[in-house]
């Protein structure tokens, strides 16, 4: 494959941008008009298997156990991942 080629392909590569919680949480807000917090966003991303990060300010221990969040959130998560392609 000539050099030239290779450069142009280069230059036509975009990577998919990064998808943010915050991000996510507007397009609930906007679309289904209620908040959800990251805390829910996470045990929905957990749920599905999908890619975690770890947080550099983890803790070990939880001083209070997870809260699941309720149907309607769940389900507007995943939309939202959906629709940002990440599921």
């Amino acid at each position: 494959m000539p050099l030239d080629a290779i450069a142009e392909r280069a230059k036509k590569y975009q990577p998919k941008p990064k998808i943010t919680y915050k991000m996510i949480q507007e397009y609930v807000e906007k679309k289904y008009g209620f908040r959800v917090h990251t805390a829910y966003i996470a045990e929905v991303k957990r749920s599905l298997g999908l890619t975690m990060y770890d947080a550099p300010n983890a803790v070990e221990e939880l001083k209070q156990p997870r809260k699941h969040p309720p149907k309607e959130k769940v389900e507007a998560i995943k939309a939202a991942l959906k629709y940002f392609e990440v599921m």
